[in-house]
């Protein structure tokens, strides 16, 4: 039985649709959920200003808020305890993978709920993967959503909603 259920996000129809599933597992078991937003600014160069790097830091910060509001009111509506989460990857060698790993560990989580994009071949290799990675590092097990899962429920709510519609 998991008590402590931890699912990133990242306002991505994928993220949502693996929030879902963890909102779901958390009613089922009753344990708490931990949504968490991972900011992530990509290293600055020499010619950036750091201008540039406060703003887009602040971008990222914004959109994490956002993400967490909307996250507190679907744990609410959903009957699940838990409150979202932000955390800064480090600039020291850190990635996401390490910050969701290390955020994790600090929750106390004995699950995590991933989307993937299921990525094959060149695009994997090329684009890389969180998932993958973090799966790699994980103590605790990880339950990874298929990009392909997401994208079948979206069409089937959209046809249904098209059922639903009334003629003008």
């Amino acid at each position: 039985m998991y008590t402590r259920i931890l699912v990133p996000i990242d306002g991505s129809a994928i993220a949502n649709h693996a929030f879902d599933e963890a909102l779901m597992i958390a009613r089922a078991t009753g344990a708490e959920l931990q949504p968490l937003y991972v900011v992530d600014v990509p290293p600055v160069s020499v010619a950036a200003t750091a201008d540039f790097y406060v703003d887009i830091r602040d971008a990222y910060v914004n959109e994490g808020a956002e993400l967490s509001v909307d996250a507190a009111e679907r744990l609410k509506q959903a009957g699940v305890r838990g409150a979202p989460r932000v955390a800064d990857v480090e600039l020291t060698g850190d990635d996401i993978a390490h910050r969701i790993l290390a955020s994790a560990r600090e929750y106390g989580a004995d699950l995590v709920v991933m989307g993937t994009h299921g990525r094959r071949g060149w695009r994997r290799m090329v684009l890389g993967s969180v998932a993958e990675q973090f799966l790699r590092l994980s103590p605790c097990p990880v339950l990874l959503v298929p990009e392909r899962a997401s994208k079948a429920q979206s069409e089937a709510v959209r046809e249904e909603s098209n059922l639903r519609k009334e003629p003008y």
